[in-house]
């Protein structure tokens, strides 16, 4: 399927990633043929790409057996993240919602030799499937980990967090649910920053804490921080290893619904 296939609406959207294959190992290939129906959700999609039907609602309880609290992670990778968590928290649900299909397989594996059943992913865009998969106050959680940053100014448009996406995650936040959100990125700690604070749902825990260097380029009056310390269940994940590499500051963001 080819552009001029594509449905208008899948033309017009603006994604925040770029749909990548790669070649996956036979052991990752293996996890995926024998395990996928186990851990992947098949949700309804227009066309083949990464679009939900819309009111395609996730029947969490039924999908996981039981009510639970639910933690959606966005962009989780190879799975390091959601399959610790997984682990560490019996008691709780887990969704990813990845494009990266290697990825996928990575989690499947994951989650197979930590013989975790509490993790569920969907391969889906973010941006167009949160609200369409889960219900209103449906999620006691949300993370968004070093999602892609678009350097490029011209490029900005296409990044995740703006604010009609966090109207989207304000409107699914349980009552006290919380977005966790981290990048390596400065001006786009910034946008995270300010998305939140400017979103009416949302509450920023730490508005004026918390200021980095550089901060003060940005904002005129100062350094006013707004940055959350670092999340204790967020594991270190190769893009923050490389970030840390070449000396950037990994900045934590948190918003809670209002």
């Amino acid at each position: 399927m080819g552009p001029a296939d594509l449905p208008e609406h899948e033309l017009a959207r603006t994604r925040s990633f770029t749909r990548r294959g790669g070649r996956m190992p036979q052991r990752h290939r293996r996890a995926f043929a024998e395990h996928g129906s186990t851990y992947v959700l098949d949700v309804p999609r227009q066309g083949v790409g990464t679009t939900v039907v819309p009111g395609s609602t996730l029947d969490l309880p039924s999908v996981f057996g039981r009510v639970a609290p639910v933690v959606v992670e966005i962009g989780s990778g190879s799975g390091d993240a959601i399959v610790y968590a997984a682990q560490q928290s019996p008691e709780r649900d887990f969704v990813a919602l990845e494009v990266w299909r290697p990825g996928l397989a990575q989690t499947i594996a994951q989650a197979v030799h930590a013989g975790v059943r509490n993790v569920r992913l969907v391969e889906a865009d973010a941006a167009q499937a949160l609200p369409e998969l889960f219900g209103p106050e449906s999620i006691s959680e949300l993370w968004t980990f070093f999602p892609d940053p678009w350097p490029k100014s011209k490029h900005h448009k296409r990044r995740l967090v703006t604010p009609e996406f966090a109207d989207k995650v304000s409107k699914v936040l349980a009552p006290q649910g919380v977005w966790r959100l981290a990048t390596d990125w400065a001006d786009y700690a910034w946008q995270m920053r300010d998305v939140i604070e400017g979103c009416p749902g949302l509450l920023n825990p730490y508005a004026g804490r918390l200021a980095w260097p550089g901060d003060e380029d940005r904002d005129p009056e100062g350094g006013r921080g707004g940055f959350a310390p670092r999340f204790d269940g967020r594991v270190e994940t190769r893009f923050e290893t490389k970030g840390l590499q070449v000396d950037r500051f990994v900045r934590d963001v948190e918003a809670r619904r209002a």
